[in-house]
């Protein structure tokens, strides 16, 4: 033990910056295993402002360039610290010609930064929660930018989608971006639409300055179709284009959710449903190059 502390004394007098290094990103839980033949990925980092954050970079076969769907997680309630590539969304759009980029916003995998839990906490749903998912709306648009630059694909045919939590932040992001060509809104702040006035005010704000392109989905029986229903008609009366679909009560088959059993419906075992609404939007949006 003795040999191994002396040791590790040296390593650090040679290289005092080795422990800055590793102490600057956080440590990760296990990721989730990916399933034979799913589509393979690399981990990159990218920066916004003084954070370095993490995200996976999927893409078809070839050199490109590729459309692009940068995909925004929901909330990983004492998960927030777990890599998560969100193989169930690179399984749908790789194979039909889309590379996939999945930020890993603020606190979450090895993302700098406090996680969402350590900086806002369970019961905060005013201000404080809004800011918060404003700079992670940062964090995403961010990634947009260092696509454009560093990655095999299209500037020209970007589209954002997010579920829960990360259709709050895409609602946000596509705000405020005029990179992106569209944007697929899934379940936006269900779960926290009518426990926060200011969430609500914010996603309104923010929908009146979307100008792409946008869908928005939830299902009836989720805590509220209200977000969905508000987002894409204050968008659509400042004359983006924007539907809205509805789909019927759905499930979890083994765990439902009590209060709102239909949010589910956007993880992986609701893909089913909603995978030809999703594939059609963006066909008719980025799946063609620009005419020249």
């Amino acid at each position: 033990m003795f040999r191994i502390s002396l040791c590790v004394l040296a390593a650090l007098l040679l290289f005092p910056g080795a422990s800055r290094a590793q102490s600057s990103i956080p440590p990760a839980q296990q990721a989730p295993a990916p399933r034979p033949g799913d589509p393979t990925y690399e981990t990159l980092f990218y920066r916004n402002g003084d954070l370095n954050l993490e995200a996976y970079f999927f893409k078809p076969q070839g050199t490109g360039p590729f459309p692009l769907v940068v995909y925004n997680h929901g909330s990983r309630t004492d998960e927030e610290r777990m890599e998560w590539p969100v193989f169930f969304i690179a399984r749908m759009l790789v194979p039909a010609g889309y590379a996939v980029l999945v930020p890993e916003r603020r606190g979450y995998g090895k993302s700098e930064g406090p996680t969402f839990t350590e900086d806002i906490g369970p019961a905060e749903r005013g201000q404080r929660f809004v800011d918060r998912l404003i700079a992670e709306a940062g964090d995403v648009n961010a990634a947009v930018d260092f696509a454009r630059t560093k990655l095999p694909i299209d500037p020209k045919r970007i589209a954002m989608m997010g579920y829960s939590f990360g259709g709050i932040v895409t609602t946000i992001a596509a705000g405020s971006s005029r990179s992106l060509v569209a944007a697929i809104i899934q379940a936006p702040g269900a779960l926290n639409w009518d426990k926060s006035p200011e969430l609500r005010a914010a996603l309104t704000a923010s929908a009146k300055n979307i100008r792409m392109p946008i869908w928005c989905g939830v299902a009836e029986n989720d805590a509220t179709t209200e977000s969905a229903r508000v987002i894409c008609a204050t968008a659509k009366a400042q004359g983006a284009q924007a539907d809205v679909k509805i789909y019927p009560p759905f499930q979890h088959p083994t765990n439902p959710n009590p209060r709102a059993p239909g949010h589910a419906l956007f993880s992986p075992i609701g893909v089913d449903v909603w995978k030809a609404d999703v594939l059609a939007f963006l066909a008719s949006h980025i799946g063609q190059p620009p005419r020249r």
